[in-house]
């Protein structure tokens, strides 16, 4: 008897229907077929173990599998559960007349239990665009999936109930979620926040100025002084997500495979941190088995880089594409995939190999060819892709034991999303910018060009600092993002000046 039961595929972010088509004979084979990997070839054993610990007798009949289409490589053991239905339907165990109604995926245990997967939220938006009534998966996925609404999801424990399920003599409960109330409810759920940041309120301020506009920041200062402490803190004074912007992160984290159990949408942005000995394939994504890199797991939020000068060149230099084009092109032999990556990076690092450069108590040790070879290890060229510079100093006894708390990340976040909502009124006819960030040099022209003593201002900064014309725009873009966070409609001097104050690197007697 021949049978086809539906599963899918995930490549990149996306998901691809696969057939699979089982066919019983007389004999005693096993055959698969269909491109699959050895996580799919090794689904035999898998499968025979746990029908017969579920209470069925694996058939004594020649199977033949076909995964279709064939010239697709199928990876990874998502398709363990819609092969051992297939099995059974195939040697009339189970009834075979609903398996077109529905898309099943799962990994499977010896003992008939299912282990969740990645990739379900894709597969979900998939199996409702190609019209089937609902998709089972393993309980663990479940709320994951149930996001995608106008489709049935139910989360199953083994595949006993599945069997039931498919032969009616036991039901599913579907698993339904109030999207948007649930997302709502979780924007504000932030663990860390401003209020308990005594002083430095020179670096808030640059803090907020980047959040506002979505510029790129880097923190420059001794150990101790609060540089990972504030950057923790940056998430909960951006602007809260929106629906889209969830579920296209989401989806990134569900590939990924780095969703919780109890999750459904993401609903704060995401803030990743990855050590220093990170690899350029771990940071951009890709692999034997493609997956999304850290810059694609921190879209729409922020990327952290703690002492930057410790990567490795080579993967810092990776970051120079998709910090301008907010995407990622992987091509390999096998593959050709986009992810999207487009976040704020934040970077802090010390000011010398000692960390004691300018400090206003401890010397340093270092040589002034120590401090430069420790600072070189940044190309220009990044640097020019970091909008604002700022420099930390350590508190003094009397700040640090000040007891009244901060400024709240709340009092800040409104300010934010009141520049931000400037900037989306300004760019909305525009396609590809969302805020002063994304600004090209037309946009650049027509919203941030400063008036005739603004521009000797910034001639004479160019000269003095012998900055790029990279860096030229970028203090247009800062400053247009302090004007809006003042409300003004021109850029004005005091802006320019705040906005050339911040690039402190480009600075030929920094520190001094």
């Amino acid at each position: 008897m021949l049978v086809k039961v539906y599963g899918a595929a995930v490549q990149g972010l996306n998901a691809i229907p696969v057939t699979i088509e089982v066919n019983a004979s007389r004999g005693i084979k096993f055959y698969l077929v269909g491109l699959p990997d050895n996580a799919v070839k090794e689904s035999h054993e898998r499968i025979v173990a746990a029908i017969e610990n579920s209470g069925f007798d694996f058939p004594s009949r020649q199977i033949v599998v076909n995964m279709a289409p064939a010239d697709l490589r199928k990876e990874g053991s998502g398709y363990d559960l819609p092969l051992a239905i297939g099995v059974l339907a195939a040697a009339e165990k189970i009834r075979a007349d609903k398996l077109s109604k529905y898309m099943l995926c799962g990994e499977l245990s010896l003992d008939g239990s299912l282990q969740p997967i990645r990739g379900a939220l894709p597969i979900a938006i998939k199996a409702r665009e190609e019209g089937y009534e609902g998709l089972i998966v393993p309980e663990q996925n479940v709320r994951e999936a149930a996001v995608v609404n106008r489709l049935k999801v139910y989360g199953v424990k083994n595949i006993k109930q599945v069997i039931d399920f498919l032969n009616d003599t036991d039901s599913l409960q579907v698993t339904e979620i109030d999207t948007r109330r649930d997302f709502f409810e979780r924007q504000n759920n932030f663990e860390y926040d401003f209020a308990d940041v005594k002083g430095q309120e020179h670096v808030k301020r640059a803090i907020e100025v980047a959040a506002a506009g979505g510029h790129n920041l880097i923190m420059i200062g001794p150990p101790g002084s609060g540089k990972s402490m504030m950057a923790k803190r940056i998430p909960s004074i951006l602007p809260p997500l929106s629906l889209g912007e969830s579920l296209e992160t989401t989806q990134i984290h569900s590939v990924a495979g780095k969703l919780n159990s109890d999750s459904s949408l993401i609903a704060v942005r995401p803030f990743r941190a990855p050590h220093h000995t990170i690899s350029q394939v771990a940071l951009c994504g890709g692999g034997s088995n493609p997956q999304p890199g850290e810059i694609s797991l921190a879209h729409n939020g922020v990327l952290f880089a703690d002492e930057l000068p410790e990567f490795s060149r080579s993967v810092l230099e990776v970051l120079r594409q998709p910090l301008e084009d907010r995407t990622i092109n992987i091509s390999r032999a096998k593959y050709s995939i986009s992810y999207p990556c487009s976040f704020m990076f934040v970077a802090s690092m010390n000011p010398c190999p000692c960390g004691y450069y300018n400090h206003p108590t401890k010397a340093c040790v270092c040589s002034p060819g120590q401090i430069q070879r420790y600072l070189n290890k940044i190309s220009g060229p990044l640097l020019d892709r970091i909008d604002l510079q700022i420099e930390i100093t350590p508190l003094s006894f009397d700040e640090l034991s000040r007891t009244a708390p901060g400024e709240s990340s709340a009092t800040i976040r409104e300010r934010v999303v009141r520049a931000r909502r400037i900037q989306e009124e300004r760019y909305a006819h525009a396609h590809s910018t969302h805020c002063n960030a994304q600004m090209n040099s037309k946009q650049i022209r027509e919203y941030a060009q400063p008036d005739a003593e603004g521009l000797e201002m910034l001639r004479s900064a160019m000269n003095r600092l012998q900055l790029s014309a990279r860096a030229y725009d970028r203090i247009l873009r800062v400053a247009r993002t302090i004007a809006d966070l003042e409300g003004s409609t021109h850029i004005q001097t005091h802006h320019l000046a705040e906005a050339i104050g911040y690039r402190n690197l480009d600075r030929s007697n920094w520190g001094e």
